[in-house]
Formats: structure tokens, C-alpha cells, sequence
């Protein structure tokens, strides 16, 4: 049973690591082609909705990927001894990277570098 914990952690955190903003090109090859998705799918329904909605999707899929990390972290470390602490300037830098790459899509969608499908 100690190991179907593991194993299940490992994977929560795995798909977590990839969701949030902790690694440098995480964004740009997972959640900005997950949150462009999702906006183009919204603007299908409601028109004008794209930026407010990649916006929305782009900051759901980082907090999704920290909860999904936790989660994880807390089936691989259930009886573990030794936790790492998650730090107010962990946390601080990872917010700022959400804030720049927010800005980043801001900008791409007003210069229309890129928009919807439809």
C-alpha cells in the first residue's frame, strides 16, 4: 500500500511540477498552449471573451499545477520525516513570474501576435 502512495504522489507531482510556474519553460510549451486552448473555446461561445479568458486559464492551470504538486508531495512524503518548506520569497518569485508572464500574454493579444482561432 506504501508504494501505490508513492507512485500515485509521484504522478500528481510530476503532472503539478509541469502545471506550475517552477521551471523556466513550463509556460510557454505547456500552459500558454493549454490556456490558448481554453480561451479559444470560450471566445467561440462568447466573443471577446479571449484575452479575459487566456488570462484566466493561463493563472488556473499554474494553480492548479501548485495544488496538484502538494498533493503529490504530500502522498511521496506521507511518512517521511523530512519536509521542504514552501517560503514567502518562494512564493513571492513565483507570483512575479505569473504577473510577467500575465503581461507577456497582455501583450501579445493587444499587438495581435496572437488571437483567436476563430
Amino acid at each position: 500500500m506504501k508504494y501505490k502512495h508513492k507512485a500515485y504522489g509521484s504522478i500528481l507531482g510530476t503532472i503539478g511540477f509541469l502545471l506550475s510556474p517552477l521551471s523556466w519553460w513550463n509556460d510557454l510549451i505547456v500552459n500558454f498552449p493549454i490556456a490558448y486552448a481554453c480561451a479559444c473555446m470560450v471566445n467561440l461561445i462568447y466573443r471577446g471573451a479571449f484575452l479575459a479568458a487566456f488570462i484566466v486559464s493561463y493563472w488556473m492551470t499554474n494553480v492548479l499545477g501548485f495544488v496538484l504538486l502538494q498533493k503529490g508531495l504530500e502522498g511521496v512524503l506521507k511518512n517521511s520525516k523530512e519536509k521542504k518548506k514552501y517560503l514567502w520569497k518562494n512564493f513571492l518569485r513565483d507570483v512575479l513570474l505569473s504577473l510577467a508572464y500575465t503581461l507577456l500574454i497582455i501583450l501579445l493579444v493587444r499587438f495581435r501576435i496572437i488571437k483567436p482561432v476563430i
